[in-house]
């Protein structure tokens, strides 16, 4: 098993104000300033894909992580261009598809975000960045130290969780997060946590990540300004849609909204217009729950609910699920050319592989339906739009309850490398 007795002698170097200090505090009088500690890790007993060393700032987590895994990528950081777009900045032997999908899997899902440099984007997107780097690594074990240490814990928490999930997927690398935020261990659900603090080892299974509670509000047009510059196409809203915004701790998170479907034969159908997860929020599948929300929603009034998609991960998620019938993917040849495309949910897209598909799952629950609850901290769409919270003076708003939980996973040891 990993195991290191580690010695830390600082050499202490005489001075007028060393003296001094040693007289106020009563320190001893010796020479160097020593910490020692001995780690045994045993996780050659079982099969692992992601471990967490965790523990006080300064209590030695960066030195262990180098001690007792030398052979492994340890990540401090990675040089990107400063001109270039982010997705120029990975290897050049890595096609456009894997650097893509990397970034989505960990949460990072904007594409126009992935044209700026990466000195433009926000800490959270550069963390991103920095995890998805480091999937695409030739490596059996990276070793990433201040995981999360430079986003804020709302973030923190949906990129653990997304990352989790996209290594558990891929198989490789296995992963040793270092870290001195206890808040993360429930999301990154890693398969063993060493505590350096109480220098206590242990495994962990069958857990899976807290569910994330998300409350649905109806909103104005004016909400879309805080999620327009986060769609993966346009910036553009018909001024006729009907808008929703899902609130995360009296946080906005993500907008959803629809509009009539108009069609000659097809009648009493919506189309879902624009969906929006703001990026420290991608990862966990809240853009298909609010979608499907949605869809629900509108099938207990009555409607069908079409939707086009061009972006990979819903298309690949409504492939999989039953809640979805999927009527056409493929290209949409340009007006009076040859289609590939057949039944509803034509799109104008010519150059893009796009999804036309139905919501047939259930509708939602009528007590649901048509719950209602007072205003809560920032679902006025003002105060949505600027990003700014405060409770609404005016009458009550109509709010549903969404739960995203995360799906238990496997035992360490059933779960092949």
């Amino acid at each position: 098993m990993p195991s290191a007795h580690v010695l830390i002698e600082s050499p202490i170097r005489s001075s007028f104000r060393v003296e001094q200090v040693r007289g106020m505090f009563d320190v001893p009088n010796a020479e160097t300033v020593k910490h020692e500690w001995h780690v045994d890790l045993p996780i050659e007993t079982k099969p692992w894909q992601i471990g967490l060393i965790v523990g006080p700032s300064g209590s030695g987590k960066t030195t262990i992580g180098r001690r007792l895994f030398p052979d492994a990528l340890f990540h401090e950081g990675y040089e990107w261009p400063v001109e270039a777009a982010v997705v120029d900045g990975f290897p050049a032997h890595l096609d456009g598809a894997a650097i893509t999908q990397a970034l989505s899997s960990c949460g990072f899902s904007s594409p126009p975000h992935w044209l700026k440099r990466y000195s433009h984007l926000s800490n959270g997107q550069k963390f991103r960045c920095e995890l998805a780097r480091l999937m695409l690594e030739q490596a059996d074990t990276v070793v990433f130290d201040e995981f999360t240490s430079v986003v804020d814990r709302d973030a923190a928490m949906v990129s653990s969780a997304a990352v989790a999930k996209a290594l558990r997927r891929r198989g490789t690398p296995r992963l040793v997060a270092l870290s001195c935020h206890f808040d993360i261990v429930d999301w990154l659900d890693p398969d063993w946590v060493y505590n350096v603090a109480t220098a206590k080892f242990e495994w962990r299974c069958l857990r899976q990540r807290p569910p994330v509670e998300l409350r649905i509000h109806q909103a104005t047009t004016a909400a879309w300004s805080l999620f327009r510059g986060h769609h993966y196409l346009s910036a553009n809203l018909h001024r006729a849609a009907r808008c929703f915004v899902a609130t995360w701790h009296d946080k906005p998170v993500a907008f959803t909204s629809y509009l009539q479907f108009v069609h000659p034969r097809v009648h009493n159908t919506k189309r879902e217009h624009r969906t929006v997860v703001l990026p420290d929020y991608q990862g966990v599948g809240i853009g298909n729950a609010v979608s499907e929300w949605l869809g629900a929603h509108l099938k207990s009034q009555g409607y069908r609910f079409m939707s086009t998609t061009s972006h990979p991960a819903m298309i690949r998620h409504r492939h999989r699920s039953p809640l979805w019938r999927v009527n056409r993917l493929g290209h949409v040849a340009p007006a009076g050319g040859t289609s590939t495309a057949t039944g509803l949910g034509l799109s104008q897209s010519i150059s893009r592989v796009t999804a036309g598909c139905e919501y047939v799952g259930p509708p939602l629950e009528r007590a649901a339906a048509a719950s209602t609850a007072p205003s809560v901290p920032g679902t006025t769409p003002a105060l949505l739009a600027s990003g700014r919270s405060a409770p609404s003076k005016k009458a009550p708003s109509r709010t549903r309850l969404l739960s995203l939980r995360g799906a238990s996973r496997r035992r360490p040891g059933k779960r092949g490398r």
